[in-house]
């Protein structure tokens, strides 16, 4: 079988073991999940916006990609198609989530989620301040940023993966940052304004 060229090396280790792992090499297959599990877990911990749901959901990708691994043709990057699947899974929890609403177990939630941040270290931080900007951007535009910023996918693969053209999520990243770089101007000001009036 021929393998289509990729731009990205990484890329075409992760296809060739998502190739040999279909074969029925089993250490293809715990290279193949190695390599790209950290991917995994940052795109779904930032579609779905929940750290505690992001590692089940992962593995619900893996899941469900191992299950049909037998279909993979190699047509586009294994990880681009992992991703794929990682979004259904985060669409599939939504859709599971809005039948079987969840009570929390705290009465002021939001006090204690505070509390549980206000623990963490400056890098910690940093990450709550950037999922805060991105949780403001449309989710169209999130999600663009997401896998070409973040996650590192060349906007043709992001592309394949949100489904719509290039141009579309070009465009997408582009109003993202012009939004994100606002914002932080915005909060740079706010910041120099409260300091003045202390």
């Amino acid at each position: 079988m021929i393998t289509p060229a990729l731009p990205d090396s990484r890329d075409a280790a992760t296809t060739a073991l998502a190739l040999a792992a279909r074969g029925g090499d089993p250490e293809a297959v715990e290279q193949f999940v190695r390599m790209l599990h950290r991917d995994v877990l940052r795109y779904v911990a930032y579609l779905c916006a929940d750290p505690q749901a992001a590692d089940d959901l992962a593995q619900d990708t893996f899941l469900r990609a191992l299950g049909s691994l037998h279909r993979f043709e190699g047509r586009s990057s294994a990880r681009t198609w992992l991703l794929s699947i990682a979004r259904r899974s985060v669409v599939d929890s939504f859709r599971h989530a809005a039948a079987r609403p969840r009570i929390a177990d705290t009465p002021d939630w939001e006090f204690a989620a505070e509390r549980e941040h206000s623990r963490g270290t400056s890098r910690f931080e940093e990450g709550v301040v950037l999922a805060g900007l991105l949780e403001a951007l449309p989710k169209e535009r999130r999600e663009a940023f997401v896998l070409t910023q973040l996650v590192g996918l060349p906007y043709a693969e992001a592309a394949l993966v949100t489904g719509c053209p290039v141009g579309t999520v070009r465009s997408r990243v582009n109003r993202a940052r012009t939004t994100l770089i606002e914002q932080i101007r915005e909060s740079e000001r706010a910041t120099l304004v409260d300091e003045a009036a202390a």
